[in-house]
């Protein structure tokens, strides 16, 4: 087999303890082919608890850019992707590739620093792409603390998730970026997720962008990791708020900001792409005034 090289694409935002509970569950990773390499690209958006410095000290390897809090998620993990073709990084576990700059990756590993992988989850990431060709994406899932799928592939337009395998690999058509295994040949044809996606969405876009471009997409057998910690801010969904909080917070870009949404209901929902532009910002108005009636 090839020498295999991951860069792994982070973001973090004051998740300290989360981010640290990340690379380390990367760095106990076993069962790799042999002289498999990490090179960490982490861009950290304005963490004030001490990340970027914590990560620094106990895992100095690791590319860490600090940037401004008001870059979104999606652009942050653009930069790191830059990061990861330009250069940078050491030696060691979670170090660039002994011996060749770090831009000689053969994978793209996009992990979310709320999960903590298992330590068979890379290797059965890539024992699954490598089974599939060099023309697949491999998604892992995730479960949360109660063994409850929270975040894999999508399928459909409604993006309904998809529940890995015991044994075999699923296949979907988009995913959501907590784990996903992109090789070097459909980054490539792909490329990053789009700017036109702030915050949420780039994700999804990519994977439907991948599907049109001729590639496969798989979720891989069993559960990647575990999502540590509580649950996102509720957002528009918070019990007892008027039409039109929901409303801002709907549209605001932690959700579904009208630009980036109508571009991607244009892209890859035509012809019910009006129908599916409206629908969410009509449920956000609605389930708030029947809260409000029931309060």
């Amino acid at each position: 087999m090839h020498s295999v090289h991951l860069a792994v694409l982070m973001t973090s935002h004051d998740r300290r303890a989360r981010t640290l509970s990340a690379l380390r569950a990367l760095e106990e990773q076993r069962g790799l082919p042999a002289g498999t390499t990490f090179g960490v690209h982490l861009v950290d958006t304005g963490s004030t608890d001490g990340t970027p410095e914590a990560v620094r000290l106990r895992h100095p390897a690791v590319e860490v850019m600090s940037v401004g809090a008001d870059v979104p998620h999606n652009q942050a993990l653009r930069i790191a992707s830059r990061n990861s073709r330009s250069g940078g990084g050491g030696g060691g576990p979670l170090g660039g590739a002994p011996g060749g700059p770090t831009h000689s990756w053969t994978h793209q590993l996009w992990l979310d620093n709320r999960v903590e992988l298992f330590p068979d989850a890379v290797a059965n990431l890539l024992r699954t792409a490598a089974a599939a060709g060099t023309g697949t994406v491999v998604v892992g899932a995730v479960r949360n603390a109660y063994g409850d799928t929270v975040y894999s592939g999508r399928r459909g337009r409604s993006l309904v998730l998809v529940e890995p395998g015991e044994h075999r690999p699923e296949p979907c058509d988009t995913y959501d970026g907590r784990v996903v295994l992109v090789p070097r040949a459909v980054y490539d044809l792909v490329g990053d997720p789009d700017k036109v996606f702030r915050h949420r969405m780039g994700d999804y876009d990519h994977g439907c962008r991948a599907r049109r471009a001729g590639v496969t997409v798989f979720v891989a057998p069993g559960h990647a990791g575990e999502c540590v910690g509580g649950p996102d801010a509720q957002g528009s969904r918070e019990p007892g708020i008027g039409v039109r909080e929901a409303l801002r917070r709907v549209t605001s870009v932690q959700e579904l900001p009208l630009h980036p949404w109508w571009v991607y209901c244009l892209r890859h929902t035509w012809p019910w792409a009006p129908y599916l532009m409206l629908s969410p910002y009509a449920r956000t108005a609605a389930r708030a005034t029947l809260g409000r009636l029931r309060g």
